[in-house]
């Protein structure tokens, strides 16, 4: 990537970033989402896919999925980050918005190393990489009941997530790249963002024989990216 293309590329991250912070101003601050305009999280999106994806089929088969699971409405986790209605869509919108404030920084540096060329980054895949991460949670959860108090020390019928028994998973990060396969097909040759996506738990969700080469993939500088973005989100700012 020259120096020109560099620049177009940050150009369209601080793009994303001003419809970030057009559409938000504390809300993103809160730590919560009990405050958040959930509509206007979803016009976020749409304002930033219509921005960055111009391929008209790319755009129409991200949207219509997007509507079609229950991506806006459930929870990023059961107990952790998120575990509230909508949790999984403003935490995968905050994973976004760390993963364009970090991506200035961590190229300009990862350009500077000896690994510089083997590896090119757009802008479309700092996103789909960050939007796209966590899309194996998407009908993953579901509601059940269970008898609590509540503040009068009445009892209640509280509901609370639960991963469903009858789920199919090859792996967080693996399930959420063959969704996204799925979306994109035109994604299958593009390595960089498909092992951002596989690996952005870490070592949290390898096997025993994927530990062995798991260095490699940390050469990839939208893997680093990736991590970094998430773990900020979940833990910074509670999402």
């Amino acid at each position: 990537m020259n120096e020109n293309e560099r620049k177009v590329m940050f150009s369209e991250v601080y793009e994303l970033l001003d419809i970030i912070g057009e559409n938000f101003t504390d809300e993103l601050s809160l730590g919560t989402g009990s405050n958040v305009d959930f509509q206007k999280v979803k016009n976020c999106y749409l304002q930033m896919i219509d921005y960055i994806i111009t391929d008209e089929t790319e755009n129409n088969s991200l949207k219509t999925w997007l509507d079609n699971s229950d991506f806006w409405v459930a929870p990023a986790s059961t107990k952790f980050h998120g575990n509230f209605k909508g949790g999984l869509s403003l935490h995968t919108l905050m994973v976004i918005k760390q993963s364009l404030i970090f991506t200035r920084p961590l190229l300009e540096n990862f350009y500077q190393s000896p690994n510089a060329t083997k590896f090119e980054v757009t802008t479309k895949d700092v996103f789909l990489a960050s939007l796209c991460h966590d899309f194996c949670k998407t009908n993953f959860y579901g509601v059940e009941y269970r008898n609590a108090k509540d503040i009068n020390g009445n009892w209640i019928r509280q509901p609370f997530y639960k991963s469903k028994n009858d789920n199919r998973n090859l792996g967080h990060g693996n399930e959420s790249v063959l969704i996204m396969l799925e979306i994109f097909p035109s994604m299958i040759k593009n390595r960089t963002v498909i092992e951002a996506v596989s690996r952005h738990m870490g070592f949290c969700d390898l096997t025993e024989s994927e530990t062995y080469n798991y260095s490699n993939f940390l050469q990839n500088p939208l893997v680093i990216l990736l991590q970094l973005a998430d773990q900020s989100a979940a833990n910074w700012y509670d999402f």
